[in-house]
């Protein structure tokens, strides 16, 4: 996370480079196994160096040359082309921590343990992963991870307070649409991005629901599972060769420390339930059914283990779904109930059903936008809506969610926007976005210039250079 000193202008680049930077962070976001395992061991390695030269004093804080190095062979380990300008970003990202850091104790900014502890096991979890084992991932770290978990953890609270600290001071700011309208206008004409053809899309899902009669095929093969653990079979054995979460499976079923929301309503009230080392009985959650054992409990989060058992849908309970579906899709043709009110009563997917059935832009969910760029969509719902008219709706059709679950669904087509320059009118959501986040930027530039003028910021010569740096130094050499 990068803070910037002086004013961006976001305006060209983000319209612009949309699509591109959503791409760009999904790439980021995956690291191949090699470039993990070398991400691991350089970092490792730096760290054990010490390097105990001062790069910059910030207040009451320093920064050494090794925290620098470090992330500089994080950045390398992800493929990226050796640059030692970087290190100037890197150290101005640290800089601006610092000084989130010191004023939050001012304003009595604080995260808790358990926030520490999540942040730590979610990021463990992930490396596990891309490791492929708790036991490879201590491999490559050279040391347990008990023992590399109180390494991080000043550096992790350090983050998340600044994060915290950073979201107080943007709390506040909003834009209205005159700002978002002289946003816009200030752009050059000849600058303005060409959009591709965008749909809004709606939908109302109807999932199998199986018998009791059929749901204890499913049932009692958990329930044997639980029976084999309590006559001394290894849980984690057991887990590996049988359960159905491929997330937690290869680790025996260790999904690590867990706080409730974190876990599906039935799962949690039952592993907050149990004593550690305590076995439960066969529970039922919308995944399935499982069986779990609680490792360790720590305040509000909660070591679990479990196998999980998927249900399948029966031909006869796939047989009831189409009907039930069918009889909507007549209510909908005859005008007898809005799309809309239909979903929030009738479809299954929780994701949409309280949103109107709209669906959401994946590449772009945190602004909530209902505008998918048809490249973007589906390749099932694609051939659907491809040749349908505006405001009509398809017939209901068999498909299958990414999750492996089958299901019926019927669509319909609210907008479609063709191919066309950005126009105040045709994107005013993505331009209130862009808008939005300028002012945060502008807002935040604007904090620290103030705070950089207060603060003793004493800066290394071999970063006095640096041009992202230019203007930090307060201390009189």
């Amino acid at each position: 996370m990068f803070f910037i000193g002086n004013t961006m202008n976001f305006a060209v680049f983000k319209l612009l480079e949309i699509r591109e930077i959503q791409e760009m962070r999904k790439t980021l976001g995956i690291l191949t196994g090699l470039l993990f395992f070398t991400l691991v061991q350089v970092s490792a390695q730096t760290k054990s160096k010490s390097l105990d030269k001062v790069a910059a004093v910030v207040g009451s804080s320093i920064i050494l040359q090794s925290e620098i190095e470090m992330q500089y062979s994080q950045y390398l380990a992800q493929g990226n082309p050796a640059d030692p300008a970087i290190k100037c970003s890197i150290l101005q990202s640290q800089l601006s921590q610092k000084i989130l850091g010191q004023q939050a104790i001012i304003d009595s900014v604080t995260v808790t343990d358990d926030q520490i502890d999540g942040e730590i096991e979610r990021r463990l979890r992930a490396m596990s992963g891309r490791a492929g084992g708790q036991e490879r991932l201590e491999t490559f770290l050279g040391r347990s991870l008990i023992q590399y978990k109180d390494e991080i953890r000043p550096d992790i609270k350090e983050m998340l307070v600044a994060q915290k600290m950073q979201a107080k001071i943007t709390e506040n700011v909003a834009v209205t649409p005159l700002e978002i309208k002289r946003y816009f206008d200030a752009i050059p004409k000849d600058s303005l991005p060409f959009f591709n053809t965008e749909v809004e899309i709606a939908e109302i899902i109807v999932y199998p629901k199986l018998s009791k009669e059929e749901k204890e095929v499913f049932h009692d093969k958990a329930e044997v599972l639980r029976l084999r653990i309590k006559g001394g079979e290894d849980f984690a054995t057991l887990a590996s060769l049988y359960s159905q979460d491929p997330g937690s499976a290869r680790d025996g079923g260790d999904l690590g420390f867990m706080d409730r929301s974190g876990l599906v309503k039935e799962f949690a009230a039952t592993a907050f339930k149990l004593k550690q080392g305590e076995l439960s009985s066969v529970i039922e959650t919308e995944f399935g059914f499982h069986v779990m054992q609680v490792i360790e409990r720590r305040g509000e989060q909660v070591n679990v283990r479990h196998i999980l058992i998927k249900t399948e849908p029966t031909p006869a309970s796939l047989d009831r779904a189409k009907a039930h579906i069918d009889s909507i899709y007549t209510t909908l043709a005859d005008k007898k109930m809005d799309f809309g009110a239909a979903a929030t009563l009738y479809s299954d997917n929780n994701e949409t059903k309280y949103n109107g059935g709209m669906m959401l832009n994946a590449e772009n969910v945190q602004s909530r936008t209902t505008f998918i760029p048809t490249d973007k969509l589906d390749p099932q719902i694609f051939l659907t809506v491809d040749t349908m008219k505006v405001g009509s709706i398809s017939k209901p059709s068999l498909f299958t969610a990414a999750d492996g679950k089958k299901g019926y669904r019927i669509l319909s087509l609210k907008s479609k926007t063709g191919p066309h320059q950005a126009s105040l009118d045709q994107d005013f959501p993505k331009i209130k976005e862009v808008a939005f986040e300028d002012k945060n930027n502008r807002t935040i530039s604007e904090w620290f210039e103030k705070r950089r003028k207060i603060t003793y910021i004493k800066i290394d010569a071999e970063f006095q250079t640096c041009p992202e740096l230019a203007g930090w130094t307060t201390a009189k050499n």
